[in-house]
C-alpha cells in the first residue's frame, strides 16, 4: 500500500487528493476563477486526510504539481509540500502539470495538447500522443493562425486547459478539437505520482524548485 498526498496549485484550481496505489480515494478542489490557495490548501489537506481516516504520519509520500503555471500558485503548493515532507520525514515527488492535464483526455489516436494561459497570446504547452508519450517538450509558445499546422495536417489534435479559449479564436481546422473549462487536478496526479514512487523517482526537498519556465515579472497595481 502506498498512500500519497497530491497537491495541485498551478492554476486557479486549488486541488488536493489522497491516493492509494495510484487510485484516488478522496479529492477536494475549488474550480473557481480566483486564486484561493492561501486560504483553502491546508484546509483541503486536513479534509482529505480526515475523510479517509488517515493520519498524516501514515502517508508514504507527498506529491506536488511542479509547473509550469502561476508563479504564486506554484510557490504556495511547493512550500506546503516541502513543509509536510520536512515535518513527517517523507519523500517529495514532483509531477509535471501539463502531463497530468493531458491525462484528462482519453483517445485512441491523435495528439493531446495541454496548454495553460501565460497572458496575451502566449501559452505553456506540450504535445503528447494517445499513450501519453511526450512528442514535443514543454515550451512557452506565442500563438498565431499557423500554430500546430504541421501536426494538424496529419493528426486530430485535442486541446485542453485554460489556454484553449484564446487558441480556438486563432485556429480554424477540422482536425482541431477544443476541450473547454478544464484545469489541472490532483485527481490525475494520483497515478503519475504512484508511478514515480515505485521507481523511487523523488526530489531533494532542500533544493527542489518549481518549473516556472519563465522568470517571474512583477507588476504594479493600477
Amino acid at each position: 500500500m502506498a498512500l500519497i498526498l497530491n497537491i495541485e496549485t498551478a492554476t486557479t484550481n486549488c486541488s488536493v487528493s489522497l491516493s492509494n496505489n495510484g487510485e484516488t480515494l478522496v479529492l477536494k478542489e475549488d474550480y473557481g476563477n480566483g486564486f484561493s490557495h492561501a486560504e483553502k490548501l491546508h484546509v483541503y489537506i486536513e479534509a482529505v486526510l480526515k475523510e479517509a481516516q488517515i493520519e498524516a504520519k501514515q502517508l508514504d509520500a507527498i506529491a506536488v504539481s511542479k509547473g509550469p503555471g502561476s508563479y504564486t500558485g506554484l510557490r504556495i503548493g511547493v512550500s506546503a509540500a516541502k513543509g509536510l515532507c520536512y515535518a513527517l520525514n517523507k519523500p517529495l515527488i514532483a509531477v509535471s502539470t501539463l502531463e497530468a492535464l493531458a491525462h484528462q483526455v482519453h483517445i485512441e489516436e491523435g495528439l493531446i495538447v495541454p496548454m495553460l494561459d501565460a497572458r496575451r497570446l502566449e501559452v505553456y504547452s506540450a504535445i503528447f500522443d494517445a499513450n501519453y508519450n511526450e512528442v514535443r517538450a514543454i515550451e512557452a509558445q506565442i500563438l498565431d493562425e499557423t500554430s500546430f499546422e504541421d501536426e494538424l495536417e496529419k493528426n486530430k489534435i485535442y486541446f485542453i486547459g485554460n489556454g484553449v479559449e484564446k487558441t480556438k479564436t486563432l485556429i480554424n481546422n477540422e482536425n482541431a478539437f477544443f476541450i473547454e473549462a478544464k484545469l489541472p487536478s490532483a485527481d490525475q496526479m494520483s497515478a503519475l505520482s504512484y508511478s514515480k514512487y515505485k521507481k523511487n523517482d523523488t526530489e531533494d526537498v532542500a533544493y527542489f524548485e518549481p518549473f516556472y519556465l519563465k522568470d517571474f515579472v512583477g507588476t504594479k497595481a493600477k
